[in-house]
């Protein structure tokens, strides 16, 4: 496999040499002459001009790019009638060669512009300006899908790499967290230092060979003696430190996505049972993981009252008045629990998350989360989610298959009343 720097090296020494790009065409133009063109050297050229251009080009002019490739770039009409009327049950090859026909030449073009060093991550940020136009251009999901299929090829478990960060990770690294962080905002660097470098705080990142120090997805865990039930008792600032071997309880209570461009590609789940693992090697000690999870759906969802009327409606407070603690407690045990999407999972997107990797709905705490965020989407309720590794994966089947949402006694009694 070529190195990096070696593939950087062959750029510097051909770019001077006489293979040109027609200025005046468009971007899509030397698309296809990428695609076509037999030279690799001459190739990773062009493949860069193309991204350079890209970037440098107005929001209309990618919105303008993206329908052409669309447009332009699918299967080989030719080849695939050809692999149809040669196509015979039982004959493999066959299929195979009716499979690769039918395949869009806008994949062999992500596949050819990821040759360029450092492509992958521009590819990655390509992308997010796609999703951008997505709900003005919805005839670019094929697209969009075409993206989420390489992506998910060459971010996939294997190529992963599972990085503790603490206080001694580079400074740069250190800034993309304070800047990525989603959930819980880290208010400079005194704050971060008590994330990471506090003796009972862990902080885990998946990170990839093709982006550097550019962090995928990193999440956050309090090492604690019992379940909390606010943020506060995690994230506050004059907070007592505790011996790890003293913990018994590992809380995740912030996971980050670091780029939109990668939205529908899975890390989380990979992420949680690999730090889980990892956490039961250093303390066997711990006994309980669990999440501190926010309900971003909730308000909405109680807002729409006309349509959820016969899930909530007898529920003191939706009357548009703020409902009081058990009201709220209430109201997010039968969301979480009944409100569903098309497809039977959990409407909340949180919810759906841990539930799909095999968590089970274990309590659900009232005023835990002061912030004006979370007090906005869901008058400060907080959920734990808990992870029983013995469970989860029964769990996860259950979930999956039947929608089936697992809960402890506590919500159950919740969901009752």
């Amino acid at each position: 496999m070529l190195s990096r720097s070696f593939l950087s090296d062959i750029l510097r020494r051909v770019s001077s040499m006489p293979w040109s790009v027609d200025s005046d065409s468009s971007i899509a133009d030397a698309c296809r002459t990428l695609i076509e063109e037999r030279s690799e050297a001459a190739g990773l050229v062009l493949a860069r001009d193309i991204l350079d251009r890209f970037e440098a080009a107005a929001a209309a002019d990618q919105a303008a790019f993206f329908e052409q490739v669309a447009d332009r770039f699918g299967a080989d009409e030719t080849s695939l009638s050809q692999a149809i009327s040669d196509w015979r049950a039982g004959d493999a090859d066959a299929t195979r060669r009716l499979h690769y026909a039918a395949e869009p030449r806008s994949l062999a073009l992500l596949r050819t512009l990821n040759r360029v060093p450092g492509a992958t991550a521009r590819l990655v940020r390509m992308r997010e300006k796609l999703l951008g136009n997505l709900q003005q251009a919805p005839g670019l999901s094929g697209l969009d899908n075409d993206f989420q299929h390489v992506f998910s090829s060459w971010f996939n478990r294997g190529f992963l790499e599972l990085r503790r960060i603490d206080w001694s990770t580079p400074a740069a690294v250190l800034e993309k967290i304070i800047e990525y962080e989603a959930v819980h905002e880290i208010a400079g660097w005194d704050d971060l230092r008590q994330r990471v470098a506090d003796p009972d705080r862990r902080l885990f990142g998946f990170f990839h060979p093709a982006m550097g120090d550019e962090p995928l997805i990193f999440v956050e865990i309090a090492l604690m003696k019992r379940i909390p039930a606010s943020i506060g008792a995690i994230i506050a600032a004059e907070r007592e430190s505790l011996d790890p071997v003293d913990a018994k309880v590992a809380v995740f209570y912030s996971i980050s996505n670091c780029h939109a461009g990668l939205k529908g590609i899975s890390f989380g789940n990979f992420l949680i049972k690999q730090v889980v693992a990892n956490l039961n090697d250093e303390l066997p000690g711990l006994t309980t993981y669990v999440t501190l999870s926010p309900v971003p759906g909730l308000r909405r969802y109680v807002d729409s009252a006309e349509r959820n009327h016969e899930l909530l409606g007898d529920i003191a407070g939706t009357d548009g008045s703020p409902p009081g603690k058990e009201a709220a407690r209430k109201l997010a045990a039968r969301y979480l629990t009944g409100a569903k999407r098309s497809n039977g999972w959990a409407h909340d997107p949180v919810a759906n998350f841990h539930l799909s990797n095999g968590a089970e709905l274990y309590d659900i705490h009232a005023d835990a989360d002061p912030s004006p965020v979370g007090l906005q989407n869901a008058w400060g309720v907080m959920v734990n989610y808990r992870y029983d590794p013995a469970r989860t994966e029964a769990n996860h089947r259950a979930y999956v298959r039947e929608g089936e949402v697992i809960v402890s006694s506590k919500v159950r009694s919740l969901v009752r009343k």
